[in-house]
């Protein structure tokens, strides 16, 4: 019996392991502070769902105040400048600005969305495409204790390179739920999310409060697959990506012995398809329960 309950233990610990390595998704719903109605709907949302403040807008410190008392994590959504020609925010980072207007635009913003933790951009291709604006970005927030969740508007976006050398951390949006309306979309595009996190270990989603997304959150979120968590955005802050993924560094690959002559290749006329993180489980746990050795303790014991 003392055997058993040591193999017993074992395959549970093994199956933690495997559900600690579960994909994460993180889900920051933008442009909050002017929609109370329908964001009050996000609130009612599991706690790990994040919200992003438009520091003008309304009812900012409403409901940063109240999406930080519900448990949610609350990011300043910050205007900047975007390459398409339209009226600008008041308050929008360009690129030209000094370190001390973007720094007075920061600390404002800051003042009017309490309980932030991170920043974020609303539109700023224009901006975040431009490494010197943005390392003037950087060097202002390295005064604050903020993460800077880029929101990819643009791809050749210099957050990366500019935050180097301060204490800023940057993350990458990679989907965005709802570019459309259509409810199929934003379905569509919910599951996406869901198959990189599973793939690449984590995937950051973003959204707005529109009566469509909110209502395709409300069905969808329940029926989460087993192998998905949802996460806040600072959870992902040290998460690296799986092996797979183009965004991982590979080893180098050592020279040969001399003489050695390679066999030729194998080629792969078909990728494999990624094996979902529950079904693995499943296929170790009826693996294990099938073995010579579980079947001989069953009848031991």
């Amino acid at each position: 019996m003392f055997q058993r309950r040591k193999l017993t233990a074992a395959l549970c610990g093994l199956l933690f392991t495997l559900s600690a390595q579960a994909g994460k998704l993180a889900i920051v719903i933008d442009d909050f502070g002017y929609r109370p109605t329908e964001e009050n709907k996000v609130l009612q949302m599991p706690a790990a769902i994040s919200v992003a403040v438009l520091p003008n807008a309304p009812h900012a410190r409403e409901m940063a105040t109240k999406a930080h008392q519900g448990g949610h994590e609350v990011l300043i959504h910050l205007p900047m400048a975007p390459l398409s020609k339209q009226p600008l925010e008041k308050d929008t980072l360009t690129p030209e600005m000094s370190s001390d207007e973007i720094a007075r635009i920061v600390r404002e913003a800051s003042g009017k969305v309490p309980y932030a933790v991170g920043l974020n951009n609303h539109m700023g291709s224009k901006m975040t495409s431009s490494l010197s604006g943005m390392q003037k970005v950087m060097q202002v927030l390295s005064h604050y204790n903020y993460y800077f969740l880029d929101s990819m508007t643009i791809g050749n976006s210099q957050a990366v390179p500019a935050a180097q050398g301060t204490q800023v951390r940057v993350l990458k949006r990679r989907v965005f739920l709802d570019d459309s309306q259509n409810e199929t979309a934003i379905r569509q595009q919910f599951s996406r999310a869901v198959k990189l996190a599973q793939r690449d270990g984590y995937a950051i989603a973003i959204g707005h409060p529109h009566p469509t997304t909110v209502r395709v959150l409300q069905q969808m979120l329940p029926s989460l697959p087993a192998d998905i968590t949802l996460v806040r955005p600072s959870q992902l802050l040290n998460m690296p990506l799986r092996a797979g993924s183009a965004a991982v560094t590979s080893t180098p690959v050592k020279s040969p012995p001399p003489g050695f002559r390679a066999p030729g290749l194998c080629k792969v006329t078909k990728p494999l398809a990624p094996v979902p993180q529950q079904r693995a489980v499943e296929v170790l746990t009826e693996s294990l329960a099938q073995s010579p050795l579980m079947q001989t303790l069953n009848h031991l014991f």
